[in-house]
């Protein structure tokens, strides 16, 4: 072997020595990574572990004060992902999007966008690859840790000009195992059974629902993110982590959501881009899920921002109106679906009202949702059954939305002078051809033209028209039944009184 000569092993240490001081200063403005605190993490017992949703309800008081939290149970899977999307799924294959990594200036000129590759990648095909990436990205064997992944990812990402990076996301399928002999599989914490639990107001939906109702597989490489977002409908979510490398998590609580959109509309979207609909045109540009920005803009202006490490085994729980983001370190595996206990349905109710404003259309019926597990709820009552001091909490919250909900239509069939005639209510949910909202209990339409149905909170001549005939109001056939509930409910004093706030 040749050897190197003393004054050019010198000039290589000195130009190594260099590139080190280079990246050192650079990672050195990042010093607000260490200002962000971790969030809380959980270690639910063998007997908490046995019913998931009670166990989450009892920890959101605390847990949502930071958006985020990490939950680590006392069992783990015995299946790997890998043996279950290639054994036991078969032909499995799941196209990735390519994101640009960079940060963009967020104007007219320069936006980022995600698309979709249009290869279809083997669980090993991807896991080669973004292996591959890794490799030629980690020069050191300390280079991998979280701290200086963290800062890494940063500082690229801020220098970023023409990379790009691969990230398997809304892949359908579960890697949770249906070997009997997996305890994590078979348990009610498999994500494939979350939502059809007894405490899941999503048991409700008569449908299957990708990503809220059935989980969706997140199969990721290095430095793939997921960009700042709130859940559809202010849901809560739930992520498990299969295997792999780490995820690096940010989260800001629900309370401070207002604050966070006014934030992004005033220091990081252009006004070129944007309207005057304030945090709304905010809420609307992040609802596309490609906006990525460095978590001390909201530290600088106040934004209480958290973060997690979650590694293979942890589940990682974001909180309705918890804005999160964050990015792989390395290849993994990971499985997320939405959900929401009763106690939901106040948060559900304010998201109802924003996707009405904007005319977003919903992916969930918030009005049918709420009125059959209210009516369920009136049932359960009739026949004495028994609750726990959670439950008491949740009913509340139904009782209270549930009420506000009937009132309103009431206000809204008094106000258009509604008479007793009316056609009965076709079967299911329509949509309002003005604001997109979900007509559940009533809506208006023309019988002659069968134009758009229309819902009642409108301002608009619901009596007559443009085709010059008559608009009928649709009802449902049980909503006296549900009048009935409503004022069934309000008799309870902790409700009447709820309903004064």
């Amino acid at each position: 072997m040749k050897k190197q000569s003393p004054l050019k092993a010198a000039k290589a240490f000195t130009s190594r020595a260099a590139k080190v001081a280079i990246d050192e200063s650079h990672l050195a403005e990042l010093e607000w990574i260490d200002d962000i605190l971790e969030c809380p993490v959980y270690h639910p017992s063998k007997i908490e572990f046995e019913d998931p949703l009670t166990y989450l309800q009892h920890i959101a008081p605390e847990a949502s004060k930071y958006g985020i939290c990490k939950i680590i149970l006392p069992i783990d899977a015995s299946v790997p992902a890998s043996v279950v999307l290639m054994k036991e799924l078969g032909n499995f294959k799941f196209e990735t999007v390519v994101q640009p990594f960079r940060l963009a200036k967020w104007d007219v000129n320069d936006k980022i966008s995600f698309y979709r590759r249009g290869r279809q990648y083997t669980y090993r095909e991807f896991e080669k690859m973004a292996n591959k990436e890794s490799a030629c990205q980690v020069s050191c064997s300390s280079c991998d840790s979280p701290a200086y992944m963290e800062k890494e990812f940063w500082h690229r990402l801020v220098r970023g000009k023409k990379e790009t990076v691969e990230y398997g996301v809304n892949v359908d399928g579960s890697a949770f195992s249906s070997d009997p002999r997996d305890q994590l599989g078979k348990s009610k914490w498999n994500l494939k059974n979350l939502s059809r639990l007894h405490k899941s107001v999503l048991r409700l939906v008569g449908r299957v629902i990708p990503g809220i109702t059935d989980p969706m597989l997140y199969i990721g490489m290095q430095f793939g993110m997921f960009a700042w977002h709130v859940e559809d409908h202010y849901l809560f979510s739930i992520n498990y982590h299969h295997s792999g490398a780490p995820k690096t998590w940010y989260g800001v609580p629900g309370h401070a959501a207002p604050q966070f959109e006014r934030v992004v509309h005033d220091h990081v979207y252009s006004q070129d881009i944007i309207s005057s609909n304030g945090e709304d045109d905010a809420f609307e540009l992040l609802s596309e899920k490609t906006t990525m920005f460095l978590p001390s803009i909201l530290l600088q202006h106040h934004v209480p921002v958290y973060k997690a490490e979650q590694v293979p085994g942890e589940f990682v729980i974001t909180f309705p109106r918890a804005y999160h983001a964050g990015f792989s370190h390395g290849f993994n595996c990971g499985e997320a679906v939405n959900f929401a206990t009763a106690d939901w349905f106040p948060m559900g109710e304010l998201a109802n009202q924003r996707y009405a404003l904007l005319k977003k259309i919903p992916i969930i019926s918030y009005e049918e949702l709420l009125c059959n597990e209210a009516m369920l709820l009136l049932m359960s009552s009739k026949d004495n059954s028994g609750d726990s001091s959670t439950d008491a909490v949740s009913q509340r919250a139904v009782k209270i939305s549930f009420v506000r909900l009937i009132r309103q239509h009431k206000q809204a069939l008094h106000r258009i002078k509604h008479s007793s005639a009316s056609s009965p209510h076709a079967e299911g949910t329509l949509l309002c051809g003005l604001c997109k909202r979900d007509c559940y209990l009533a809506y208006n339409m023309c019988n002659f033209c069968y134009s758009d149905p229309l819902c009642l909170f409108h301002e608009i001549d619901l009596h007559h028209c443009s085709c010059g005939h008559e608009r009928t109001i649709f009802l449902r056939p049980d909503i006296s039944a549900m009048e009935d509930a409503a004022k069934t409910f309000e008799q309870e004093e902790e409700i009447f009184s709820g309903l004064q706030n």
